[in-house]
């Protein structure tokens, strides 16, 4: 007889969002962030990860606690919440944990993007450093948050970025948000004003050096957010948010986001990494809470 696959696989008090599901050997492993059953903010808890083996994903076990926040050198009373993580097996065989240590209030999307090592994929991962540029400062460009990464035959890809849900260039938010922004992201208003035409948010690529932290170059924008989406297209209306993941199935890279209407994923395809993505599609759709009609009347109320 066939065990059931059971859905929800995780216990009904177990909250692991921002799910990114990889294969090593014969398991598939998720990696997310942790919310708290009653919490009063995201991403409260620790991560924990889950596995099953491929050929039968009705078996799940709880792997326990693979990385705490209190690991992290950036740990401190206003920075300890553990926010959407990516792993990726790196070319030496260990593997690699990217993460952004967050926290509230002006402490949630300045970066840096952290990372972490094991030898096994659900082991008790280490403090290993934090993503870099190549004189050694942190990869602060843009916005360093919900880090995604893919190992492309032995060459390591970041994914990285954020953006708003309103279009920042409305005329009535526009004057207004830079120093709206400047709280946020702890930038100035001249550092926020200088990243135009591209704006500091949207999503970005970077290649990594084989010590899985120096950045070969400058990132590269690969998709737009609200303000900066070209009208009339489709990614316009279907622009990124948040929830990066970057995989490759054959010679196609796909890349898959939370997109500004807030409870889809939506996904666009390239025949490169960090460039040229095309718009494809909803992947699943589960509600209508923040439809874009009901941003519109958020902020153009009749």
């Amino acid at each position: 007889m066939k065990k059931q696959v059971f859905n929800p696989y995780l216990p009904l008090d177990t909250y692991i969002p921002d799910g990114e599901p990889h294969v090593f050997g014969d398991r598939i492993y998720i990696y997310g962030s942790h919310d708290k059953e009653g919490g009063d903010d995201f991403c409260l808890l620790d991560y924990e990860c889950w596995s099953a083996p491929v050929n039968d994903l009705s078996d799940w076990r709880c792997e326990g606690i693979i990385y705490q926040a209190k690991q992290c050198p950036h740990y401190s009373e206003v920075r300890q919440d553990l926010y959407a993580p990516d792993v990726v097996q790196g070319n030496d065989g260990r593997y690699y944990l990217y993460y952004d240590l967050s926290g509230r209030g002006n402490h949630g999307f300045d970066g840096p993007i952290s990372v972490a090592v094991c030898d096994t994929p659900a082991g008790q991962f280490e403090y290993y450093g934090d993503v870099r540029c190549s004189n050694g400062e942190p990869l602060l460009k843009y916005i360093p948050f919900d880090p995604a990464v893919l190992n492309d035959n032995g060459r390591i890809y970041l994914s990285y970025g954020w953006g708003f849900v309103m279009d920042t260039n409305a005329p009535i938010v526009k004057h207004i948000m830079p120093y709206v922004m400047r709280g946020i992201f702890n930038k100035s208003v001249k550092e926020i004003k200088g990243e135009n035409p591209l704006s500091i948010m949207g999503e970005n690529v970077v290649e990594l050096e084989d010590d899985m932290l120096t950045v070969k170059g400058e990132p590269k924008r690969i998709l737009p957010a609200i303000n900066n989406a070209p009208k009339g297209t489709e990614y316009r209306k279907h622009c990124f948010y948040e929830g990066a993941s970057l995989r490759k199935f054959g010679d196609l890279y796909y890349f898959i986001y939370s997109s500004q209407v807030n409870h889809e994923l939506c996904y666009a395809t390239s025949e490169y990494p960090d460039r040229d993505f095309t718009y494809r599609g909803v992947i699943i759709s589960n509600g209508d809470a923040y439809s874009r009609q009901t941003i519109k009347n958020i902020i153009n109320p009749k």
